[in-house]
């Protein structure tokens, strides 16, 4: 029935529709969003942050094989943007990313005594409050929760409100660095590629060595992780290009051998 109206519909129409159920549907979400103790100080925090970095370039690390290809000792002095379970290579690297971004339910459940022990600023979703008690929290390692959402498609100028996913914590980076200022952002790693193949957003549970991400333990063996939506990630990448250009801003893609085809390529090495 869905589909056939749907069908008889005109576009943008429905797609007005569509936009006004999934506001409804985000009401209750408003007010812990906004009045909450965390989310007071996280707003606090992301006003603090406005353009801080203004002029500046910064680099966001996907955690595609890539990687592995990419002379990231370079990365050090440089402001970064690390996503999800990249903190397997900071011991390796002699260092630590600027900035941590997470927004995927299950990493943060799974994951969450390793992320609330990193030693930078992290940036996590609302939803994941539910992994934490306040007991957890002290001031200092109390992580910035960011309001996102799986619904309302849009770019966010500033990141103190509500942000949409996109389907990969990449564009929740981008908005971030937006917000903050910069420039100039590069992406490296974001491969926009991945060997295992399925329905978008399905829970999987990996069987054995991940073979999508710089290390074979990224979604190792039992941890339970979503299949990628590429086609809803290239809509977001396609929103921030255009949010960048009409400030005068860049995102370049500076992954080595990467697939994706929204952002003006660029050779890595040439950045340095």
């Amino acid at each position: 029935m869905k589909e056939t109206i749907k069908r008889l519909t005109p576009a943008p129409l429905w797609n007005a529709a569509r936009e006004s159920y999934d506001a409804l549907r985000r009401l209750p979400d408003l007010a812990p969003a906004a009045l909450h103790p965390w989310r007071r100080e996280s707003i606090r925090r992301l006003a603090a942050l406005k353009d801080i970095h203004r002029g500046e370039r910064c680099f966001i690390l996907g955690n595609g094989p890539s990687l592995r290809q990419t002379d990231l000792t370079k990365l050090r002095g440089e402001f970064t943007f690390g996503l999800n379970r990249i903190y397997l290579l900071f011991s390796e690297l002699g260092f630590t990313t600027t900035y941590f971004v997470s927004t995927n339910d299950l990493v943060i459940e799974q994951c969450r005594d390793e992320i609330l022990a990193l030693p930078i600023p992290k940036f996590l979703t609302w939803r994941s409050r539910r992994f934490f008690h306040p007991e957890t929290f002290q001031p200092a390692n109390l992580p910035t929760f960011l309001f996102t959402t799986y619904t309302g498609p849009r770019f966010a100028r500033n990141a103190a409100g509500r942000l949409w996913e996109g389907a990969t914590v990449t564009f929740i980076a981008l908005q971030l660095a937006y917000h903050m200022g910069f420039a100039q952002v590069n992406l490296i790693g974001v491969d926009h590629n991945f060997v295992t193949k399925g329905d978008a957003n399905k829970t999987v549970t990996s069987e054995g060595d991940d073979p999508n991400h710089f290390a074979p333990n990224y979604f190792g063996k039992g941890f339970r992780w979503q299949l990628p939506d590429l086609d809803t990630s290239e809509r977001a990448y396609r929103l921030a290009k255009a949010a960048f250009a009409a400030d005068r801003r860049e995102v370049r893609d500076a992954t080595v051998g990467g697939k994706l085809t929204v952002f003006p390529k660029v050779d890595y090495l040439s950045l340095f």
